[in-house]
């Protein structure tokens, strides 16, 4: 597996495995949960993407109780978490309304609670979930910064923000912010070009994809142009549908890490297939014209 250097002394595998479903299965035992990272582990992808939130606040403690279960698990892993939602569920079930809150106590206390949810000494990265409208640079930006400073979280990043938002919290900080984990797929092709993905490939970032699949989505059109051309290029080189749609996002030049989210094992084992795929700039624009509807300019 392809790794990639987020920071000094930190590198993430090329797929990162996502665990926002993980509240979702039928098996939500520290076994059946070790079992998918294991499954993981044999194909070298060894970075696990969590949240606060996921689950309702429960995804946290689940895999903590894999990692309870099987200390020797968290050492061969790096853990990426997320925080600045608060919704009425959970642990903040009383909240009146949805909304953000990136204030230095909330990351403090955020911190804290993930780093005792998941039974681990130190984050790897921690991302702000979403941009906040209501955001004082200054406080958020020191808050991740006396985070690192801390050795509670190794790096920082945001997720969903736009460029502007991003240089605004990157202003505020001593710390470099290492990631933007921003929805991208075939069926959200869109931060190709609206300045997303080329912001961050301008100051060497990778990209992390969040729903690389397009939920699903991407496969519910059968006998479309792109769900034939994507089938027509799975059966050529042996491999699923899904690691065709993740190899359009791994040849690109970006080095964008695809965050990949299933509770299936038989799933999982397959992470790794989208490695075997050759893909160049043609069938790269072949791909990219299905899905927009129409030949590029």
């Amino acid at each position: 597996m392809e790794r990639v250097k987020i920071a000094d002394g930190l590198e993430f595998s090329r797929i990162v495995y996502g665990t926002w479903r993980l509240g979702d299965d039928s098996d939500t035992s520290a076994k059946h949960i070790q079992a998918k990272i294991e499954s993981c582990l044999e194909q070298g992808i060894t970075t696990i993407d969590q949240a606060d939130i996921y689950g309702g606040y429960t995804a946290e403690a689940l895999l903590g109780s894999a990692f309870k279960a099987a200390p020797s698990l968290r050492e061969k892993l790096e853990i990426v978490t997320k925080c600045g939602i608060v919704a009425p569920a959970g642990r903040y079930s009383d909240a009146r309304v949805k909304y953000y809150d990136t204030s230095a106590d909330h990351i403090r206390r955020s911190i804290e609670h993930s780093l005792k949810e998941m039974s681990i000494e130190t984050i790897d990265l921690l991302l702000i979930h979403r941009p906040d409208p209501f955001m004082d640079h200054h406080e958020t930006g020191g808050a991740l910064d006396e985070a690192v400073a801390s050795g509670k979280v190794r790096t920082v990043g945001v997720s969903n923000f736009r460029p502007y938002d991003f240089s605004l919290l990157q202003s505020a900080m001593k710390n470099r912010l290492v990631t933007n984990q921003i929805e991208l797929s075939l069926q959200c092709h869109e931060p190709f070009v609206n300045g997303d993905v080329a912001y961050l490939q301008e100051r060497d970032l990778s990209p992390m994809a969040w729903s690389p699949l397009g939920g699903g989505q991407l496969f519910s059109n059968a006998g479309s142009e792109l769900t034939s051309k994507i089938d027509r290029l799975a059966k050529a080189n042996g491999v699923d549908a899904a690691s065709i749609a993740i190899a359009w996002l791994l040849a690109h030049p970006a080095k964008i890490l695809p965050v990949m989210g299933t509770n299936r094992l038989d799933r999982i084992a397959l992470f790794s297939d989208a490695m075997k795929v050759g893909m160049d700039r043609e069938t790269w624009f072949e791909l990219y014209t299905a899905a927009l509807g129409r030949e590029v300019a």
